[in-house]
């Protein structure tokens, strides 16, 4: 029930920190709910999947009662009941049992119909509900939890709705060893991939070829699914930021800008390499890609614990616009990344040592089919940075060299 790659006994540790930052108050985070989509996968609020690994049991839910006096009770895990008319469409599911709790790693595992009660008896004891999952903008349906604790509050005088939706965010931003293991795992077989392309690539070459080379190459290495849609642009339609067809021919003289990761045990990778489809970049080609790269390595180098994106950005930014591009890097710098391929995180908050990050600059000159973007996957250290992909070919030798197979 619990994917591999990050153990019970860390998910528990995750609970046990929130339980201990609640200081007594109920909290509640939701995996979201759904039936499985006909086409792709139904994935849970990330969160809840930080929280416990599952990643099969929409409507299931973790409950913080940090003043139950049974300590076992105090974190509980509820699921939907079971229901084998459904089951047998979307997935048999197991009965409560010991085996079920050892799987999950809850001592306390319930079904949902138990939640009414426990709420309302654990509320009355605290009178303080908290909010974990991240508020809405007004334009938008209030949180999950937050929607339930109003209808808590409504009938219990005297309760109050705190908020410590930034708990968890904070948390998922540090990456322990695991999720670091993991994440270089997704970046290892996305290099596969690469590689293939790189080998691959020719004039008159599809790019769906070169699309369905790449995950080939993921799969090979053990990824069971993208991290994202890949970006497979040639020539024009690398100046698109979001170009998804992947379906043209990749003609002689075009650079071919790919945006990739694979995934690993639920961890992300996020990878971009342009490169000239014939294999030589012409000199107006060099001179644009030499911007771009001493624009990401400045960037590289100006990570540290306590700088924020945005300040990593206008370094990057200060680059491009002294080489008089600024107007064609349309757009910010990188984000960081985990569980999700755009996870948790600000440009504004200062970075920590164990956040991973992309630095990903680019220059797009649409009336020349001119799009050039490279990005790494950066690993905040103690005394500065890592840069967990830097075996990628990247510099226009290496590229050059890579593409002649």
């Amino acid at each position: 029930m619990v994917e591999n790659g990050i153990s019970l006994s860390e998910y528990a540790k995750r609970r046990k920190y929130v339980l201990r930052a609640l200081k007594g108050s109920v909290g509640l985070v939701m995996a979201g709910d759904g039936a499985p989509p006909l086409r792709g996968e139904w994935f849970p609020d990330m969160d809840f999947a930080y929280l416990t690994g599952i990643m099969n049991e929409p409507g299931a839910m973790v409950f913080f009662d940090p003043s139950n006096p049974d300590p076992k009770k105090q974190i509980a895990l509820i699921l939907r009941p079971v229901n084998p008319e459904l089951d047998v469409w979307d997935g048999y599911r197991d009965l409560i049992s010991e085996k079920l709790r050892k799987e999950t790693g809850f001592d306390t595992v319930l079904r949902t119909l138990h939640l009414p009660r426990m709420m309302t008896e654990a509320a009355k004891r605290t009178r303080r509900l908290c909010c974990l999952h991240s508020l809405s903008s007004y334009t938008q349906p209030v949180s999950a939890d937050y929607a339930v604790f109003q209808k808590v509050a409504a009938r219990i005088p005297g309760c109050v709705i705190e908020d410590q939706s930034d708990l968890l965010t904070s948390m998922r931003m540090i990456k322990s060893p695991a999720e670091i293991k993991q994440i270089r795992s997704a970046i290892k077989a996305t290099a596969t991939g690469i590689d293939r392309v790189f080998k691959a690539v020719k004039p008159g070459i599809n790019e769906r070829e070169l699309h369905n080379i790449l995950i080939g190459g993921f799969q090979d290495s053990g990824s069971m699914r993208n991290a994202f849609d890949p970006i497979v642009g040639s020539g024009h339609r690398a100046t698109v930021l979001h170009y998804k067809e992947n379906n043209q021919t990749a003609e002689d003289g075009d650079l071919l800008v790919l945006d990739c990761g694979a995934e690993i045990n639920r961890y992300a990778s996020d990878i971009t390499r342009t490169f000239p489809v014939n294999g030589k970049f012409t000199a107006e080609q060099k001179k644009l890609y030499n911007i771009v790269l001493k624009s990401q390595m400045d960037a590289i180098k100006a990570i540290k614990p306590g700088v924020t994106l945005a300040k990593i950005d206008a370094v990057a930014r200060k680059v491009i616009t002294d080489a008089g591009y600024g107007d064609y890097f349309l757009h910010s710098i990188g984000h960081h990344m985990g569980l999700e391929t755009h996870d948790s995180g600000s440009a504004t908050m200062k970075l920590k040592p164990g956040m991973v990050i992309t630095i990903e600059p680019g220059i797009y000159i649409a009336e020349k089919s001119i799009g050039i973007r490279i990005e790494d996957d950066i690993l905040v250290t103690e005394t500065g940075s890592r840069n967990l992909s830097a075996a990628i070919p990247k510099t226009i030798n290496e590229i050059e060299a890579a593409l002649k197979g």
